[in-house]
This record gives structure tokens, sequence and C-alpha cells, in this order.
């Protein structure tokens, strides 16, 4: 019996995975508007009563994608913030970013890595959609916590100036992320180690003769 629930609940988290990834890759395909449910139905090739018995429909689907992603990139920094001392940024970041995008590598669309466009569309929508903006707002919110706890690991660490606010320090984090990300969006994808190499290059500044 409890093979039977575990074999179960094993095919139910999967027909999720399924239908998420179908619905994420409909939304950075076209757009959320322009994105019916039985453009998604369609893409995961599935029944109306199959996917409504997961998602009620399209506003919900956009916030359990919205959701996951964020608690991924919260979970990646709150795993650096428990290390003594965290990880520089560059590495950080890179892993994190990585690691998100390494679980979409499948949001191909002409040969394109459409992942940036959809989260594009999420911020977006956000600025229409006040449900939305409450789930990113929130979602957001605990990033920026775990960012601040990375960074006050810095400046306990005597690796980062202590009289800066940890709140600015990681809204910038945060920002160069986010703009990374736009820049793909609208000018084509870009290996994560450009990131890391950018933030490299300003981490030296203090000190020109330093090495990676």
């Amino acid at each position: 019996m409890l093979s039977m629930a575990r074999v179960t609940q094993e095919h139910l988290d999967a027909r999720r995975r399924q239908i998420l990834d179908g619905a994420a890759l409909c939304f950075a395909r076209n757009g959320f508007h322009a994105t019916s449910m039985q453009d998604v139905l369609k893409e995961v090739d599935l029944s109306a009563g199959a996917v409504y018995r997961y998602f009620s429909g399209k506003n919900e689907l956009i916030k359990a994608i919205v959701t996951e992603v964020l608690a991924e990139v919260r979970e990646g920094f709150e795993a650096a913030a428990r290390q003594s001392p965290p990880p520089p940024p560059d590495e950080l970041v890179g892993r994190v970013m990585g690691s998100v995008i390494e679980g979409r590598v499948g949001m191909i669309h002409n040969g394109e890595f459409v992942y940036p466009r959809l989260i594009i569309q999420v911020w977006a929508e956000t600025m229409r959609n006040e449900e939305l903006s409450a789930v990113f707002h929130d979602g957001f919110g605990s990033v920026r916590a775990a960012w601040m706890k990375v960074v006050q690991g810095y400046q306990d660490a005597g690796m980062m100036r202590d009289d800066v606010p940890a709140e600015s320090v990681a809204r910038t984090m945060i920002a160069t992320a986010q703009g990374f990300v736009a820049q793909m969006a609208v000018f084509g994808t870009a290996p994560v180690e450009v990131l890391q190499e950018g933030l490299q290059g300003l981490m030296s500044m203090g000190n020109p003769d330093a090495r990676t």
C-alpha cells in the first residue's frame, strides 16, 4: 500500500511538472494574454480535466510559476547565508542563476532559449495584476531578506565594508541579476559566466592585481 501511494504521488508530481513546464513555454513564446488554456492543453497534450485538476486557469498557473522560481532563488541564497563566510558574490550569483536556468533548459523556441522572456513578462504582468503583484512582492521580500543575510555574513567576515546598509547591497546585487536577465531577453542569451566575469572585474577595483 505504501509503495502504491508513493508511486501515485510521484505520478501526480510529474504531471504537475509537465503542466507547469508546458504553460511556461506557451507564455514565453506568445505572452500571457495571447495564450489561452486551449493552447496550454495542446502544448502538454492533456485533457482539460487533467489540467484543471491541478490549476483553475491561467492566473493560477502564472502564480505557481512565479512562486516556484522565487522559492528556488531564496533557498539558494539562504543556503549560502548558512556558510561562514558565504561564497563571494560572483560565485554565489552564478551558482543560483545557473541552477534556475539549468532546470529550464527545455524552454526552447525556434532554437532560442526563451526563459528570460518569461521573466520579463512576469515583471510586466505584476503592473496590472494585483494578485500576482502581491505574490511577487512577497517573494521578492523573502529573496531580499536572504540576500541581506549573505551581505551580513560578508561584513561579519571582514569581506565587505560594514558601514553600508546590507539592504542597499542586497538590492543592488538583485538588480544586477535582474538586469542580466533583461539583457538576455532583449539581446539574446549569454552564459552565466559572463555575469560572473563582470562581477569579478568590479570586485577587483580595490585590488587591480587580484586574480581569481
